[in-house]
């Protein structure tokens, strides 16, 4: 049976980035004023735009509790006087098969209700000595609106420039566009909305919502449509440091558990309850 899961893995993952199932609410929380952060920021570029303080993230899946269907990501973010960069890192899958990202982010204020973003990524698949490796490079762009009554419109677009794997000119990355809009109902919660559209799979709709039980601990929910995968988050904050663990639950494949720690410090002083202010 995890012989067969794993060949389900590989399949589905095989030309696309792997992106982590316990944390689907990435894509709608970086709309948010309070709750985005530099690991939620890797779906929109624009999200880099308000981030105050340098900060680091470290993340890690095991999907559907195989061995060989690891995910470990890794985020930095460097907030300038000319805009915000963003460095993330990623690595999905096992010894015999993996794949490995790299992404370069920039996100700017424009005015005050309008952030900008983009980023550079390469991929690379390694899938032994039979079927050799394959790189691609492709871009993403970005933009967040800010609009009265704490609501936020995101609009994305991942790899629009339909770019190929080297081994192979026909295999492309698949494009992925997502429209999204959030409402910071409070500093403590959150409710947002996203739908995204891959090419060649159907129309994914993803909500949920983010709610501060405490200054120091949150609680994070939604559904991703497309699979029926629920998700719930609990997280941990101390002065510049949230320690976050998530699990996710597919109706065929189950469990994906894993945990998120992020560090920040520098720039503008910020309360355990806050993490990103305009």
């Amino acid at each position: 049976m995890k012989i067969l899961l794993t060949s389900v893995g590989l399949f589905c993952y095989a030309h696309m980035p792997a992106q982590p199932l316990a944390t689907p609410y990435q894509g709608f929380l970086a709309l948010s004023n309070y709750q985005a952060d530099v690991f939620t920021a890797r779906s929109n570029p624009a999200a880099h735009a308000g981030l105050r303080q340098t900060t680091i993230a470290a993340y890690g899946e095991r999907r559907f509790m195989l061995q060989d269907l690891n995910l470990v990501q890794l985020s930095g973010a460097l907030p300038t006087r000319s805009g915000n960069f963003g460095l993330h890192a990623g690595y999905f899958g096992g010894a015999g098969y993996h794949q490995s990202q790299l992404a370069l982010a920039y996100g700017r204020q424009v005015g005050k209700g309008l952030d900008l973003g983009l980023a550079f990524h390469y991929h690379q698949l390694t899938q032994g000595a039979f079927y050799g490796n394959a790189r691609a490079f492709t871009g993403s762009l970005g933009m967040r609106i800010h609009l009265p009554a704490n609501m936020h419109l995101g609009i994305s677009a991942y790899n629009p420039f339909r770019a190929a794997w080297n081994q192979d000119k026909s295999a492309t990355l698949p494009g992925r566009y997502a429209v999204g809009l959030g409402m910071d109902l409070s500093e403590k919660m959150f409710a947002g909305i996203e739908t995204i559209k891959e090419e060649n799979l159907p129309v994914d709709v993803q909500a949920g919502f983010h709610y501060s039980l405490l200054p120091q601990f949150f609680l994070r929910a939604g559904i991703a449509t497309q699979t029926g995968t629920w998700l719930m988050a609990f997280g941990f904050r101390l002065p510049g440091l949230r320690f976050d663990i998530t699990s996710s639950y597919h109706p065929q494949l189950g469990w994906s558990p894993g945990i998120l720690l992020l560090a920040q410090w520098g720039g503008e002083e910020e309360s355990p309850q806050t993490t990103l202010k305009n």
